[in-house]
């Protein structure tokens, strides 16, 4: 066991803490791994302002690159020394899911995250919860060996931790949840970070129209940038008719990366009849859809989720290296700027901002 520093949440609302914790000595299939970089995800916001319910206290973070420090008697895969970003979703390989080819939906998730005795303590050892089992504002963690890839030396830790959430989740939610054809039409609600992925990924699919729809003309610029080949201010005009004005009856896939009701609703309008709107932005806790029988019944339009980009995130995280080491997947430019740890509070902060895609901090700094 060793003391390390992590941003404690210890009430919900609250700013989180900078204080001294214990970190376990890693299990047979585990891996102690120093953090070096953690980007600021909106999911980590949901609990920290309740919307989402969790156990306190608690670390949250869990967009994590780092290296390993040490490993388990089972790990045969990494050594100390090693440079790894998170996969966050481990997985079994044997259920009905990991079979087939779905490793995000692991029936035995629960099962093989748990452990003898708490990963995180507090000094007088009480046990602190882990976001998603990882808790990645701690300047050291625990991960099983199966939720970890190692990163190509090319690729620097500040943006290879992008690849372990919005970016996967994004590009994923393109290629294996929606299943977005070349040539066709693309709409995407919200381009904050995950949004941003998504553009990219519908780019990479080779959509022939993407539209980025947002309230804030800082990111829909940027969204420009991503890929994006028309914009939509939603604070501007309704953007259903304003869509359906440039373009027809719709379009054919539409990503909803906001994680609310309503917006949840607009995605579906957003789609032509047959057309497919799928669902990628966490939403509180508690929230329900309402929405036209008749979409699916007499239009046949498709509502679906796609959850840490729907697929085999270990293989897929590395085939994203690979893109961006060809220059095709543009991680340097979702990165807004590096932060020290001490600064994590103003970061969230800086969170709400329109120039904002991704804050990455620097746990080591």
């Amino acid at each position: 066991m060793i003391d390390t520093t992590a941003a404690v949440l210890t009430a919900v609302n609250e700013q989180l803490e900078l204080t001294t914790i214990r970190v376990d000595d890693p299990e047979p299939h585990e891996v102690r791994v120093a953090v070096t970089n953690v980007g600021l995800c909106h999911s980590d916001l949901h609990y920290m302002t309740g919307t989402v319910p969790t156990d306190l206290p608690v670390v949250v973070g869990h967009e994590v690159a780092g290296v390993v420090e040490s490993v388990g008697s089972e790990v045969t895969g990494l050594r100390p020394g090693d440079r790894v970003v998170g996969a966050l979703t481990p997985s079994c390989g044997r259920c009905i899911n990991c079979e087939a080819g779905r490793s995000t939906q692991c029936r035995r998730l629960a099962e093989i995250r748990r452990r003898p005795r708490p990963a995180f303590q507090t000094t007088s050892g009480r046990s602190i919860e882990r976001l998603g089992a990882i808790g990645a504002f701690s300047r050291h963690i625990l991960m099983r060996e199966d939720a970890l890839v190692k990163l190509p030396d090319d690729v620097p830790l500040h943006v290879g931790c992008l690849l372990a959430c919005c970016v996967i989740t994004g590009v994923g939610a393109v290629f294996r949840g929606a299943q977005v054809r070349p040539g066709s039409t693309v709409a995407v609600i919200g381009c904050g970070g995950v949004g941003s992925a998504i553009i990219q990924g519908a780019r990479l699919a080779g959509a022939s129209v993407i539209v980025a729809i947002d309230l804030d003309d800082a990111r829909l610029k940027a969204a420009r940038g991503y890929g994006a080949t028309h914009v939509i201010n939603g604070g501007d005009c309704d953007p259903v008719a304003e869509l359906h004005r440039r373009l027809g009856d719709g379009v054919d896939y539409s990503f909803e990366a906001v994680g609310s009701a309503r917006t949840a609703a607009t995605a579906l309008a957003l789609v032509r009849p047959t057309g497919t709107a799928c669902l990628v932005g966490i939403a509180p806790g508690g929230t329900e859809l309402s929405v036209p029988a008749s979409n699916f019944f007499f239009e046949e339009k498709r509502l679906i989720g796609s959850y840490m980009g729907s697929g085999q995130a270990r293989q897929d995280i590395g085939q994203l290296a690979r893109l961006y080491q060809q220059g095709r997947l543009l991680l340097d430019k979702m990165v807004t700027r590096v932060i020290p740890f001490a600064e994590i509070n103003e970061g969230f902060e800086a969170m709400k901002s329109g120039d904002v895609t991704r804050i990455v901090v620097d746990l080591q700094s």
